[in-house]
């Protein structure tokens, strides 16, 4: 008896997202573990028996052989370019945002795997480019198949998209609120619903407690304790916001002016990453320390490590080289270039002015680390993920203050120059904008089956039409749907059709609903997005119509008005937080 009643208990839409939130958080820290893992391995084989094999450790002029750690690994990647073209290399973030914001975020299987291995082979064989980037897009891609696999359609499935972002992102830094923050800033650009906020961070919790079974609770990089001498020095952290804010706007017009270079040369397709892999292997014979990830040079700048003049100059060729990666079809992200460049700004900075004021200041590390939140968040436009992100990683409230100040007012100064973030200026040049084609294709977001009505009326093609009328006197409905006697539609009928017959008493008693219905039926499918059934509803301009299946279009599952759709674009728009569109509207 009572595991009968437990079998009849059926979850609430909020309660069922959240369960299937609980899967992509350790499906997604599964992904990462894989990306990582892979990574480490490639990294390990071309910087470690094939860098001895090349006699790269000899020194001399056999540091030349450098060069070509970064082409063979390009070479790798070409068969997996052959075998999905255009899905492989190059920036995948503005596409992945477009999919999730304007698409309905349903991601294809296969871009799991591209996405473990192509950002692999690209950075682990010295390739200038980012992991995180990656890792969401593949958080991203769990969530979405996660999602599609339990039949969760329209806004829910941007929910599962970005509890996957959020948990892939909290799995790489130990940071479930960060990893959240990242998916409402910068994958939903804020466009968030309040009640879909607990999915995003069981996920991101979930993800975050499996992978530190794992690889424990270390970062990529090291963190130094962090401290603040005296809120004087917060103007000092204000000027670094200056700083990183005007480099964030150079970082841009560098990545893009690049990304132009190689879409407006004559050389093939498949040869362009080649020919960027040389030329990054070319910078890294003298300054190795831009290739890959960087995280090692990260954690040397923050202890305070590195010269002030290599701080001041890698900046810049980071820039070029990361810029020259993903320009030319090499994959990858730009969050750990951006981290990489801030932690180095920071550095430099942080090395000026305590040399100018050594016992107002704190040490080199601590500029380096406030300068890395800076830098990403005017990058990204993302202030609350930089200051979520450094207040995890360090474990120390006191440096909210300095980073909220640093990346307040880099973003401001990034946006005064530029409007668009470094992920979406892509989009923005393609005529693609996020913020405006969001609310246009609100209703690509939503399915029929989200706002249809099942608790309909149809009528017999057989009955007469005074009985009609009595029915349409009493029903909300002004269609019927018409079935036969194998309660399959065959027309539809609707009240106007009906009213100069009515005025005939006669006839009204001896003309059958068969005689005067619409055979030729304007349907839509459960699955057909409101934009859909708009263009339906517009071609006859009626208000109402049946919704039926779409693997037997004689079955009708339910009724749509076009109120309804009105009413849920609206809500959709301005974002009220009434409940989950799952249940149906009354």
């Amino acid at each position: 008896m009572l595991l009968a009643r437990l079998l009849a208990i059926r979850p609430s839409d909020e309660t069922q997202l959240i369960l299937i939130a609980v899967v992509v958080g350790v499906l997604a820290a599964l992904g990462y573990v894989l990306l990582r893992t892979s990574l480490e391995q490639v990294e390990a084989y071309f910087f470690g028996p094939l860098h001895s094999l090349l006699s790269i450790d000899l020194g001399g002029w056999r540091r030349v052989g450098i060069v070509l750690l970064p082409v063979l690994g390009i070479v790798c990647l070409i068969p997996l370019m052959l075998l999905f073209p255009g899905d492989v290399g190059g920036y995948g973030l503005p596409r992945f945002l477009e999919i999730v914001n304007l698409r309905g975020g349903v991601i294809r299987a296969r871009s799991i795997f591209i996405t473990i291995v192509a950002p692999a082979l690209t950075i682990g064989s010295g390739g200038s480019a980012g992991l995180e980037g990656p890792i969401a897009q593949l958080g991203g891609a769990i969530g979405s198949n996660v999602g599609q696999t339990f039949g969760v359609t329209g806004t829910k499935m941007r929910v599962m998209v970005a509890s996957g972002v959020a948990a892939g992102i909290a799995a790489v830094f130990n940071a479930p609120m960060a990893g959240v923050m990242f998916a409402i800033e910068i994958v939903l650009l804020g466009d968030f619903e309040i009640h879909h906020f607990t999915p995003l961070v069981i996920a991101a919790g979930v993800a975050t407690a499996s992978a530190r079974m794992v690889f424990g609770n270390a970062l990529m990089f090291d963190v130094p304790a962090y401290t603040l001498v005296s809120y004087w020095e917060l103007l000092l952290y204000a000027g670094l916001g200056v700083v990183v804010g005007g480099l964030a706007v150079l970082n841009i017009k560098i990545f893009y002016g690049v990304w132009d270079l190689f879409e407006s040369s004559r050389l093939p397709r498949l040869v362009r990453p080649v020919v960027g892999a040389a030329l990054v292997g070319t910078v890294g014979i003298g300054l190795p320390q831009v290739m890959g990830g960087g995280y090692h040079t990260i954690s040397e700048a923050m202890h305070g490590d590195l010269p002030w003049l290599l701080m001041a100059a890698l900046p810049l060729f980071k820039m070029v080289t990361t810029a020259i990666t993903l320009g030319s079809g090499g994959a990858g992200g730009i969050f750990a270039p951006a981290m990489f460049m801030g932690t180095m700004v920071g550095g430099a900075y942080g090395a000026m002015v305590h040399a100018i004021w050594p016992s107002a200041t704190a040490p080199v590390g601590t500029y380096a680390l406030v300068g890395l939140g800076a830098f990403l968040a005017a990058a990204a436009h993302a202030p609350l993920t930089a200051m979520f992100l450094l207040f995890e990683i360090t474990n120390s409230h006191e440096i909210v203050l300095p980073v909220l100040f640093a990346s307040a007012i880099g973003t401001i100064i990034a946006r005064l120059f530029y409007a668009e973030s470094i992920d979406t200026e892509a989009l923005s040049r393609k005529g693609v904008e996020l913020k405006v084609g969001r609310e246009l294709t609100a209703m690509n977001a939503l399915t029929v089956a989200e706002v249809m009505h099942k608790d309909f009326a149809s009528v017999p093609a057989s009955l007469d039409l005074h009985s009609l009328a009595q029915r349409f006197a009493t029903s909300p409905w002004i269609y019927f749907p018409v079935l036969d006697h194998g309660e399959r539609m065959v027309g539809i009928i609707s009240l106007n059709d009906i009213r100069t017959v009515l005025v005939e008493e006669e006839l009204a008693h001896l003309v059958v609903v068969a005689d005067m219905m619409t055979r030729e039926v304007i349907t839509v499918f459960p699955d057909d997005t409101l934009n859909r059934a708009m263009e339906e509803f517009g071609r006859k301009d009626i208000e109402q119509m049946p919704v039926v299946a779409r693997q037997d279009p004689g079955r009708v599952l339910g009724m749509l008005k076009r109120q309804d759709v009105i009413r849920a674009y609206n809500e959709q728009i301005l974002g009220r937080a009434h409940g989950a569109y799952g249940a149906p509207m009354h």
